[in-house]
């Protein structure tokens, strides 16, 4: 059974930074493309960032490009989020997830196993 379990989250102004870490059990993390995914208050999860087995593949949402990094650390079984330049709309419990390849999608239905998610709030 695959676990993960996000963590960095919290409350931070406008224009700050924060960094998110999703530890992964299983050894066979790097294996698998890995996501990171979001959900506002009322609205559908979206997708954020994605990264390939391959770490030099990555692909951001267009709102968040320029400001996130997605990256891992297969040593580490751990991908993370580094966010920059942050804006109140990016206010959302982030999920991590593990896709089931090892080629990243957007899509939230390619990812097989999910985090419990961890809260970023932004103030203005």
């Amino acid at each position: 059974q695959v676990q993960l379990v996000e963590s960095g989250g919290g409350l931070v102004q406008a224009g700050g930074s924060l960094r998110l870490s999703c530890a992964a059990s299983g050894r066979t993390f790097s294996s698998y493309a890995m996501g990171w995914f979001r959900q506002a208050p009322g609205k559908e999860r979206a997708f954020v960032a994605a990264i390939g087995w391959i770490a030099a593949s990555t692909y951001y949402a267009d709102s968040v490009k320029g400001r996130f990094t997605v990256s891992r650390d297969n040593a580490k079984n751990t991908v993370y989020l580094q966010m920059n330049s942050l804006k109140p709309e990016d206010t959302a419990i982030y999920y991590c997830a593990r896709h089931r390849s090892a080629y990243y999608s957007t899509k939230s239905n390619e990812y097989a196993y999910w985090g419990q998610g961890t809260q970023v709030t932004v103030s203005s």
